[in-house]
């Protein structure tokens, strides 16, 4: 079992692959399962509310200064499908420290 080179701000760095071997003898390998982490494993920094049209790559690059680090947003606020984030004009969404790195007391 291997590790593939993902980017470390990717979503599946440090995923570990897993290859299987198939009765016509093909080599498949595939990312182990990533599960969504605990909310409670975000520190929140403010809260941002959805506005008309708005697209969460776009909430992305606002706050965190990468279009691409969307799933960061998905993750603290435990969306399984990131795009239903926007969907409702309104929502809060939790804007967070990346996960585990603990927020400063008081701030």
């Amino acid at each position: 079992m291997t590790t593939y080179n993902f980017p470390a701000t990717s979503r599946y760095y440090d995923i570990e692959t897993v290859t299987l071997q198939t009765v016509d003898d093909r080599t498949v390998v595939y990312l182990r399962r990533r599960f969504l982490p605990a909310p409670d494993r975000f520190a929140l920094l403010q809260e941002h509310v959805v506005s008309q049209g708005e697209r969460l790559d776009q909430v992305s690059a606002s706050f965190q200064g990468d279009p691409e680090a969307f799933w960061r947003i998905a993750d603290a606020n435990a969306a399984m499908r990131p795009e239903a984030l926007t969907e409702e004009i309104g929502r809060r969404l939790r804007i967070t420290l990346p996960e585990g790195i603990p927020g400063l007391p008081n701030a």
